[in-house]
């Protein structure tokens, strides 16, 4: 018996008709800045699946092109058969044609989402500071997902960009994170061409925000830095509010130096260096 997503390369009708046609659409994602529209879709007995599309080839509200929506969701699948690692979604099948492009069929992930509105941010009962108020030690194990998947990313020549907590999904009851919405990562060091780059600030590396400046596996340093100044602490470099040992404070603080030269060369010295700060005995 054919399986409705995983057997299909091709639908004539929109992404949201078909899918209403073939299951149940339970819940629509339609607030991006980039315009994409994905869908939680139950098949069936209860198979639950993440459908992500381009959106309308003619909303006229994006940063990007329709067409430049394509190739990112493209790049993501590039992206995901080339790095098996647990922290991505499972990518069961891509339906490659319809009027509104291809559809990404991922598996479902249970958690939410840490990204929040600014408005939210410092609201307890957001999933952001309530991922923030647990032990220190279950976020470092969290970070060691984050770092872990994007050393394998950057081995594989894959520099991350768009990377903030709005990537990341964390079910609270089973202590597992997962990472999503990398359709921008780019293969191989590139060139600033927009000046102020695609990101949360919070994130951003100073290269980011210059024309002309090259970004590299240094740029990705600096961001996995200020992701443990982001959760570790209170998103300052100051000593007092950072939740860990004074080893992996040091890497925090090499990690978000303004100079790329500065900084740890690699992700895989700064991998190194969080592993070897993260293993050390206290005391």
């Amino acid at each position: 018996m054919s399986h409705p997503l995983f057997d299909v390369q091709r639908i004539e009708e929109t992404p949201e008709a078909y899918l209403t046609a073939v299951g149940e659409v339970f819940a629509v994602f339609d607030t991006q800045d980039s315009r994409n529209i994905s869908y939680g879709v139950r098949i069936g007995g209860g198979e639950r699946f993440f459908v992500k599309t381009a959106g309308l080839p003619d909303d006229p509200r994006p940063y990007l092109s329709h067409s430049a929506r394509v190739a990112l969701l493209r790049n993501a699948v590039r992206l995901r058969q080339g790095c098996d690692h647990p922290a991505l979604p499972r990518l069961h099948q891509v339906i490659e044609e319809s009027p509104h492009g291809p559809l990404l069929i991922y598996e479902w992930v249970e958690g939410e989402l840490l990204g929040v509105k600014r408005a939210e941010r410092d609201d307890p009962r957001s999933a952001f500071q309530r991922f923030r108020g647990l032990p220190a030690e279950e976020i470092i194990c969290a970070l060691d997902i984050i770092f872990e998947l994007h050393d394998a990313l950057a081995r594989q020549g894959w520099i991350a960009s768009d990377f903030y907590d709005g990537c990341l999904i964390y079910d609270f009851a089973r202590r597992r994170l997962r990472l999503m919405d990398l359709d921008t990562y780019h293969y191989g060091p590139f060139t600033n061409e927009m000046g102020r780059m695609f990101g949360s600030s919070r994130f951003m590396a100073p290269e980011e925000f210059e024309r002309g400046a090259v970004i590299d596996q240094r740029t990705n340093v600096f961001t996995m830095g200020r992701t443990m100044a982001v959760f570790l602490s209170n998103g300052s470099l100051e000593r007092q509010p950072f939740r860990g040992s004074d080893l992996l404070y040091a890497v925090m603080r090499r990690a978000c130096c303004e100079n790329p030269g500065d900084r740890f060369d690699s992700m895989a010295d700064f991998y190194c260096a969080w592993s070897e700060a993260r293993s050390a005995p206290s005391g």
